[in-house]
């Protein structure tokens, strides 16, 4: 199972291009150019998934039941705006300038990656995010986590 972990800072150029910090790449194990998936996320923000993750949650999404009104809004904003981009010669990926709008991104980006996707926040979004961090981490932790019987957590 892919584990990506980090925070790196970005930037887009001109072309709406995005080079990928060697540091993402290193953790991708991938030997051929790395294919992905772009699309709106949570929170005003940018979700790049490697394409196996995509085709995996993709499975999930297309199992919902299309005749419940609140299943199809949500199958149309996930697939709103995705599409494949693969990683070029020199490490970067086309990004949609839609896609580049909607999260308010213009030059400088943060990519913060876990599990095995990745977010991509403009900058000032994101300061923003940490800035509205919880004031006691271990109380979060406690309502999130508390109840679960794993003793590593």
């Amino acid at each position: 199972m892919l584990q990506l972990l980090g925070e790196f800072e970005c930037k887009i150029d001109a072309k709406y291009r995005l080079r990928l910090p060697a540091g993402l790449i290193s953790q991708l194990n991938s030997p051929a150019p790395p294919t992905f998936v772009i699309n709106r996320g949570f929170e005003q923000c940018l979700m790049l998934y490697p394409e196996g993750v995509w085709n995996r949650i993709s499975e999930e999404v297309n199992q919902l039941n299309l005749y419940n009104q609140q299943n199809r809004a949500f199958v149309r904003y996930f697939y709103r705006g995705a599409q494949k981009v693969t990683m070029d010669s020199a490490d970067r990926i086309l990004i949609n300038k839609r896609l580049l709008d909607y999260a308010g991104i213009d030059k400088d980006v943060v990519l913060s990656a876990y599990n095995d996707r990745i977010e991509m926040w403009a900058v000032d979004a994101y300061e923003q995010i940490l800035a509205n961090e919880p004031n006691d981490f271990s109380e979060l932790a406690e309502s999130v986590l508390g109840g679960k019987n794993n003793p590593d957590l």
